[in-house]
């Protein structure tokens, strides 16, 4: 425990990021107390459908130097009446929060403390394979999950090699062990778009392999000073067996790309499965309703394909569901459904777009720069860069 907390006498059990995502994928309710600032707790959470959050400040668990008399009165109305799993207490670096959690244990409560707390719910990565009858013969398309933001990556496989599309920076080493598990190398590293809530591992991977990194040739006009070899749309790029073909899907960014594989599009940050893309993030307020014009165009486009195609999105969400297989990703027919953006006409969805969006990403701005390759940011800052929710959605 910190010195700047009071020793308590009590020791409490700790829980990792995957086993509470692992209680959380099987439905268990968790009740978990976020004892940071209001702001922060507001801003970013541990969020789903079996989680009751509970945000109490630790400064309510201490009188001055020392601990309180007893538990808060906000906590004790908070809790729901009924909950059988210990409680999970969490804070930004599991430090507070473990204090708290120990004042609890010592009041009678059965509680554990979240590892690292939300630095560690942050490096919390999985990954799950795309549905098969989706993908072509012998291929295979997992698609990694950060629990945390929502961000998603893909690696491709077919036959002995392996291309990754949109990698994160924090977790550039992951996606050569998956290649390595299929007995593949990978061979591209690609981005579908200059990225503005993580920074791009593209380079990270391609320095680390024989990976060649590319970016979407717009990125160049965007004024991209990395060392990436550009993609444009209709390129098909050979991975192993299987012809990966790129796609324009203007409208979140100018340059934007998408990568067909057989009956799986993974549509970067364009269409999401329960939403679409922002357009605001590349020219700002200015430039947000051109952009969205564009994206209604793309949309579309989009909407021409087969309804059995697989769209497989650059992120989720706190609100969208997870297929039966564990991903996130639907089909042309159900977005048709889902969505209110395929039926809108242009100035209808414009209006709807930018009625309905969220606060822009944090630190996005200095993001942008470090995926231009405009900006240095080393691997921790990297990671402090990215913490908080991805809000590359707008409101549809």
């Amino acid at each position: 425990m910190s010195d700047q907390f009071p020793d308590l006498d009590a020791t409490v059990p700790l829980i990792g990021a995957a086993e509470l995502k692992a209680r959380l994928d099987a439905g268990d309710h968790v009740v978990v107390l976020d004892t940071r600032r209001p702001d922060d707790f507001e801003t970013w959470h541990v969020s789903g459908d079996a989680v009751t959050a509970i945000n109490v400040p630790f400064t309510e668990f201490m009188d001055g130097d020392d601990p309180a008399s007893g538990v808060p009165e906000s906590l004790l109305e908070a809790l729901p009446e009924q909950y059988d799993e210990p409680i999970v207490t969490c804070c930004a670096k599991g430090i507070s929060s473990l204090y708290v959690a120990e004042f609890l244990a010592r009041e009678g409560y059965d509680v554990v403390g979240l590892d690292d707390g939300m630095r560690g719910w942050a490096g919390l990565y999985e990954s799950t394979p795309l549905p098969s009858e989706y993908v072509p013969d012998e291929a295979v398309v997992r698609q990694f999950v950060r629990p945390s933001s929502g961000c998603l990556a893909y690696l491709v496989l077919s036959n002995d090699e392996a291309m990754v599309v949109d990698p994160l920076r924090a977790f550039a080493n992951e996606y050569p062990a998956a290649a390595d598990e299929h007995d593949a190398t990978l061979v591209y590293a690609a981005d579908t778009h200059v990225h503005a809530d993580h920074v791009s591992g593209v380079d990270a991977v391609a320095d680390a392999t024989d990976a060649q990194a590319l970016v979407p040739r717009g990125a160049d006009e965007r004024g991209y000073e990395g060392d990436a070899d550009f993609v444009d749309a209709g390129d098909e790029l050979q991975v192993g067996d299987v012809a990966v073909e790129a796609v324009a899907l203007p409208g979140h960014t100018s340059e934007m790309l998408g990568f067909r594989v057989g009956d799986v599009l993974l549509a970067g940050d364009t269409i999401f499965t329960d939403s679409v893309a922002r357009p605001d993030l590349e020219a700002g307020d200015e430039g947000a309703k051109d952009a969205a014009r564009q994206l209604y165009d793309t949309i579309q486009e989009v909407g021409e394909l087969d309804d059995g195609v697989l769209i497989a999105p650059g992120h989720t969400s706190e609100t969208a569901t997870a297929r039966d297989d564990g991903t996130y990703a639907a089909t042309l027919g159900e977005l048709e459904q889902r969505l209110p953006a395929f039926e809108r006409d242009r100035e209808a969805f414009v209006d709807a777009i930018l009625d309905g969006m969220p606060p822009r990403p944090n630190n996005y701005e200095r993001i942008i720069a470090a995926n231009l390759g405009r900006a240095a940011v080393d691997d921790s800052e990297a990671f402090e860069l990215e913490l908080g929710p991805n809000n590359c959605a707008a409101g549809e």
